[in-house]
C-alpha cells in the first residue's frame, strides 16, 4: 500500500469575547450574537493517506465511536467526493474537552481542510462549508478561518479584524453539559441585539470589545451548575482585573494585554493542580486559511 504522510496539521481553539442570547426560535434553538477569536492553543492532527478507502483513527482505541467529529468529517468528505482514498488519523489533544473552546469542531474543520489537500480534491471553501455545518455550528467558523462576528445559531459569520492580544485561559477539571445550561431558568434570553454593520463600522465599539465590552449570558447558569467556574473567574480577576467564561464553559479567560508581553503571568505552582491553564495569543487567521482558496 502506498502511503503519503502529512504531519503536524494544527487545529486552533477559539474564545468567545462575548456571548449574548438574543432570542429563541420556534424549534427551540437559541439565537446568539458573539465574537469568536482564534487562539494559539492547538491540537495537532497527523494524517497518512491510504489507497484502500479505510478511515481509521488511532489515538482513541479500536472501538471508534461513530460520533467522533474528525471521523465524521472524513467520512462526509469521502462520501461527497466519491474518492476511493482513505486515511489513518491520529489526534494529539492539547485543547481540553468540555471547555467551550471548540476543540472538537476545530479538529473536524482541520480534517476537512487537510484531507481536501491530501486526497488531491482541491475543493473550494464553499464546497467544504456545505459539509461543515451538519457537523456542528462551530465547524464553519474554523473552515472559514477568520475571526468573526457570529449570529443566528452560529452559522452567520461576518469576518472581523481585531488587534492581537494576550489571553490567559484556565479550565477547571469539571466540564458542563451544554444542554443543562440552555435549559436553566437562570439563562437570559432577551439581550438586545446589535446591528452587525453598525458594530463593525464603529471603531470605538470595536475598541470596547477589546477592552471587555459585553458579557456571557451563559455564565450565571454555568456557575450555578459548576461552582468551580466562579472560583476560576475570581482567580483570574484577582490577577488581571477581568475574567469571562468562554462559550458554554467551563474554561474562563482574562484579557492580559496587547503588547509584546502579557501584563502578568502566573508562577509555577500558583495554578491549582486540577486546573489546566495557558497564556495564549490571539491569531489573525487560521494557520490553514489558504488551504481551500
Amino acid at each position: 500500500m502506498t502511503v503519503r504522510a502529512l504531519w503536524d496539521v494544527p487545529a486552533p481553539a477559539k474564545l468567545n469575547l462575548f456571548l449574548h442570547v438574543t432570542g429563541r426560535r420556534p424549534d427551540g434553538y437559541h439565537l446568539l450574537q458573539s465574537v469568536f477569536v482564534l487562539i494559539d492553543w492547538c491540537d495537532t492532527l497527523h494524517f497518512e493517506r491510504r489507497d484502500d478507502s479505510v478511515l481509521r483513527r488511532h489515538d482513541i482505541g479500536p472501538a471508534l465511536p461513530d460520533d467522533d467529529l474528525s471521523l465524521r468529517a472524513a467520512r462526509s468528505l469521502q462520501a461527497a467526493s466519491g474518492t476511493r482514498l482513505g486515511a489513518d488519523i491520529t489526534v494529539q489533544k492539547r485543547v481540553p474537552w468540555g471547555a467551550g473552546m471548540g476543540g472538537g469542531s476545530s479538529d473536524a474543520a482541520s480534517t476537512l481542510l487537510a484531507l481536501n489537500r491530501l486526497w488531491g480534491l482541491n475543493w473550494p471553501r464553499e464546497a467544504l462549508l456545505r459539509l461543515a455545518l451538519p457537523l456542528g455550528a462551530d465547524v464553519p467558523f474554523f473552515v472559514r478561518g477568520h475571526n468573526a462576528f457570529v449570529e443566528g445559531i452560529g452559522e452567520q459569520l461576518t469576518p472581523i479584524a481585531l488587534p492581537r492580544q494576550w489571553l490567559a485561559v484556565v479550565k477547571p477539571a469539571e466540564s458542563i453539559a451544554t444542554a443543562s445550561i440552555f435549559g436553566s431558568r437562570l439563562l437570559t434570553r432577551d439581550t438586545e441585539a446589535v446591528i452587525v454593520m453598525d458594530f463593525l463600522a464603529d471603531a470605538q465599539l470595536k475598541q470596547m470589545l477589546v477592552d471587555g465590552h459585553g458579557h456571557n449570558d451563559l455564565q450565571p447558569a454555568a456557575e450555578s451548575l459548576c461552582p468551580t467556574v466562579t472560583q476560576v473567574a475570581a482567580w483570574l480577576a484577582a490577577r488581571y482585573g477581568n475574567s469571562r467564561m468562554t462559550g458554554s464553559g467551563s474554561a474562563v479567560f482574562a484579557r492580559a494585554g496587547t503588547g509584546d508581553q502579557p501584563v502578568a503571568i502566573w508562577g509555577e505552582g500558583e495554578l491549582p493542580s486540577s486546573w489546566v491553564g495557558r497564556m495564549c495569543r490571539s491569531l489573525d487567521c487560521h494557520p490553514l486559511v489558504g488551504w481551500a482558496d
